[in-house]
């Protein structure tokens, strides 16, 4: 069978990587990827094949998986945290037109929406959106729509790619949005390297966040109107307590 399985592997760490996505792994003749992600999964399968690419070249890659599966090769894509979520998912299914004989497999994972919540504590007990402050692949103004839209909704946020060299202050400028919908005080957190060595998280305020400097390895969650800090973790009621 001519097949090419998108894998999510969670944050890189073995422990969150799912029965079926290991074993899809084990499976696979060849995996490829972005390096770091390849990397991260040679440190548990080392004995596998391997090719990646570097940034910016998710087409380049996907095109080469499907090449080889077209070949009769069994191979997985891996992507960081779900496929689906800001993953290769839907980049190999628009590829995949061109090699109509490949099947497509998608073995979802642990996204870090879900994983950066949990050390956080129970920061998404509600409603919430998911967001990349990367105007990459988004318009910066569309970007900026979306923001202010959440917060207007007073929706529990997660921010992800909220800094890199070239955006250093994409972060402070989605908070300056926000504070016009939501109060300073509110509650918020983020954490790096979700799952892997270095892990560490903060519990902090809008306001304060605005003036926070972070990295491409950390995801931030700004709460809504009923966010709380319990233990000194970060929660969002659903409202259980008050039925």
């Amino acid at each position: 069978m001519k097949c090419v399985s998108v894998v999510g592997i969670g944050p890189g760490n073995e422990l969150y990587l799912s029965i079926a996505a290991k074993e899809t792994l084990e499976d696979s003749d060849l995996i490829v990827g972005y390096k770091k992600y390849v990397e991260l999964v040679e440190e548990y399968l080392p004995e596998k094949e391997y090719l990646y690419t570097g940034m910016t070249k998710e087409v380049d890659r996907c095109r080469m998986a499907l090449e080889k599966a077209s070949e009769g090769n069994m191979v997985s894509v891996v992507c960081s945290g779900d496929a689906g979520v800001y993953g290769m998912a839907g980049l190999v299914y628009e590829l995949s037109i061109d090699y109509p004989d490949v099947e497509i497999d998608i073995v979802p994972g642990i996204s870090a929406v879900l994983s950066g919540s949990a050390v956080l504590g129970a920061p998404i007990g509600h409603d919430f959106a998911v967001i990349s402050l990367s105007d990459l692949l988004t318009p910066w103004e569309l970007i900026e729509k979306r923001l202010a839209l959440a917060g207007e909704g007073d929706f529990c946020i997660c921010l992800y790619n909220p800094s890199s060299h070239k955006r250093k202050d994409y972060l402070k400028k989605a908070c300056e949005i926000l504070l016009k919908y939501k109060d300073e005080d509110t509650i918020c957190g983020y954490v790096r390297n979700i799952g892997r060595e270095g892990e560490e998280y903060h519990i902090t305020n809008l306001l304060e966040l605005r003036d926070t400097e972070v990295d491409m390895f950390t995801t931030v969650f700004i709460g809504n109107a009923n966010t709380m800090v319990i233990d000194d973790k970060m929660v969002t009621p659903r409202g259980y307590k008050g039925v």
